[in-house]
């Protein structure tokens, strides 16, 4: 099992990329997939049409969320955090994402690069 922690700067206030992490249309604006999301922690979420779901745990709102990630059968949870810290260039995204299988973990950090915070930047770079 590894963890990763990375840092992201994107283009708008930790507002607006609390709101981009946590209301579904506004994620499938970014992501171009549909997504089921509600910042009712205990509740479940499905994202990029179901390709990652899990349960979510926590929430500050603008600040910082936490979810849990199912991968199948797996005994210990993944926990993604993400914290939202205001950066000159508007947000700086803190991630750190615990408990991945070694065999996913090349897979999932090229997800968050390219699919997730990649395309979260470029949809407010546009």
């Amino acid at each position: 099992m590894k963890d990763l922690k990375k840092y992201y700067i994107i283009p708008a206030s930790p507002e607006e990329v609390y709101l981009a992490l946590t209301n579904p249309l506004t994620i499938q604006l970014w992501s171009g997939d549909k997504a089921e999301m509600s910042t009712e922690p205990g509740s479940e979420f499905s994202l990029f049409d179901g390709s990652i779901v899990g349960k979510n745990l926590e929430f500050e709102e603008g600040k910082k969320l936490v979810q849990e990630w199912y991968f199948g059968e797996q005994q210990e949870p993944s926990i993604v955090t993400i914290k939202l810290h205001p950066h000159k260039q508007g947000t700086s995204a803190e991630l750190r994402q615990t408990n991945i299988p070694d065999q996913d973990f090349e897979d999932i950090t090229e997800g968050w690069n390219d699919a997730y915070f990649g395309a979260l930047i470029e949809f407010y770079e546009e």
